[in-house]
């Protein structure tokens, strides 16, 4: 396939709109030119006939132009007639050859009506006749009056000729536009090119706009909404990176020191079992937080896959996560409230949203944390709340901002997986400070468009 750029798809198109109407016109025009005149010259055979036959007639219709009055001449000058009587036996006018004649004869008296037109062709020509029938005291005659196509033909050559210049004047001028709308699309195309350029490079601090066209300016808005959205995801990947690497860093001075003390023959702890306690709680918290970071990452290719979506029980991960944790502070009481609410969505995902939440309260919990779930009329929600301080107003619209530092100088992801995890089900995570503590509420709508499997 034959592939153009810019320019010569302009250039094609021009030439091939040119080409088409040049085509349509020569089919058409021409005949429907010629139809047309062929209408007008047994106009002219009919009136010509009448003014012959009677020259003060009321039929007769004045010239309306000087242009009317030389065709009319002209007209005049190219209808001839004769007419046949005694049943074809004489004739009498202007001579006729006398196969011709035949036919003409054969004709006027195959017709029905008063007048009738005709033509035949002869030497090449075609001849356009009409026939009136007259009634006269000897009989019936026939005033027959005809035409040669010349004058119909000079006519169509004529316009058809004015018409070709008119076609290649306005082919010329077609030149003007092509060659404006050449320009006028190259220039702000050029520029978004240059622009993907740039971003190609990882430049993107340029912004782009083009004013004066609707549907450049579109263009340009929807440009400019993508380089912002390069930028804002530049700088959050930077973030993570950074936050990822402090994350990891603490843990991993702790585990390499203890290490190198042990291999050193000496123990930073007591005995050798804490020494080893201390890097295994390293270990696990770096696992941890590796662990968080694949999930997180994960949820963003998730977004364009379809999840398992089933329908289940709020207790079947309630209680589940409830005997997970149930070790970790032995001093805190989870309690699992509103276990036969049925809730529609991935339950592996709403099992790590919940676990996350539940590992959030522990930090701060004193003695009990709540899991409980709702049904409104529209909304399915679950709440999980701690008896621990409340949160303080300057952290509560990020606290699920991702590596977000908590009240308690905690680093994490934990509630940025759990919103990640809301707006995969369509919903939206919630928290409130009560008098007793802090609740964070999911909200998740009924009518989720999920296919249930």
């Amino acid at each position: 396939m034959i592939r153009l750029n810019l320019t010569q798809r302009i250039w094609f198109s021009f030439i091939s709109i040119l080409l088409l109407v040049a085509l349509l016109i020569g089919v058409i025009y021409p005949i429907s030119l010629k139809g047309a005149l062929t209408e007008e010259t047994y106009r002219i055979i009919e009136q010509e006939q009448m003014r012959w036959a009677n020259p003060q007639g009321e039929h007769v219709v004045p010239p309306q132009s000087e242009l009317d009055f030389i065709e009319r001449r002209e007209a005049e000058r190219s209808v001839f007639h004769f007419f046949l009587m005694n049943q074809l036996a004489t004739i009498e006018g202007d001579p006729v050859p006398n196969e011709v004649l035949q036919e003409m004869g054969e004709r006027a008296q195959e017709q029905m009506t008063r007048r009738g037109r005709y033509e035949l062709t002869y030497n090449g020509a075609t001849l356009f006749y009409v026939v009136y029938k007259v009634y006269t005291t000897s009989g019936e005659a026939y005033h027959v009056s005809y035409m040669w196509d010349t004058y119909r033909d000079q006519m169509v050559d004529r316009l058809w000729g004015r018409l070709s210049y008119i076609m290649l004047f306005a082919g010329l001028m077609s030149l003007v536009p092509a060659f404006w709308l050449k320009h006028y699309l190259r220039q702000p195309l050029t520029s978004l090119g240059n622009h993907f350029e740039q971003i190609a490079e990882r430049n993107w601090k340029e912004p782009f706009y083009w004013n004066g066209d609707e549907d450049f300016e579109k263009l340009s808005n929807q440009f400019e909404k993508m380089r912002q959205n390069l930028i804002r995801y530049d700088s959050a990947q930077k973030t993570f990176m950074q936050h990822a690497s402090h994350e990891l860093k603490t843990p991993i001075m702790i585990v390499k020191s203890y290490a190198q003390s042990v291999k050193d023959g000496v123990t930073p702890k007591e005995n050798m079992d804490e020494t080893m306690d201390v890097i295994i709680e390293e270990s696990n918290r770096m696992e941890k937080r590796v662990k968080d970071m694949l999930y997180y990452t994960k949820l963003d290719s998730l977004r364009e896959t379809p999840m398992e979506v089933t329908e289940f029980p709020f207790g079947s991960i309630a209680y589940r996560v409830e005997q997970r944790f149930r070790v970790t502070r032995e001093d805190v009481k989870i309690i699992v409230q509103g276990d036969q609410t049925v809730i529609r969505g991935d339950k592996e995902q709403m099992n790590v949203l919940l676990e996350n939440l539940v590992e959030n309260s522990l930090r701060y919990a004193i003695d009990k944390i709540v899991l409980r779930a709702e049904e409104t009329e529209d909304q399915v929600l679950i709440h999980v709340s701690n008896n621990g301080e409340n949160i303080p107003l300057d952290e509560v619209d990020h606290l699920f901002t991702p590596f977000r530092k908590g009240n308690k100088g905690q680093f994490g992801l934990g509630l940025a997986i759990v919103k990640s995890i809301c707006e995969l089900h369509h919903g939206y995570p919630v928290v409130t400070n009560e008098e007793d503590g802090v609740t964070f509420t999911i909200h998740l709508p009924k009518d989720q468009n999920f296919d249930v499997k």
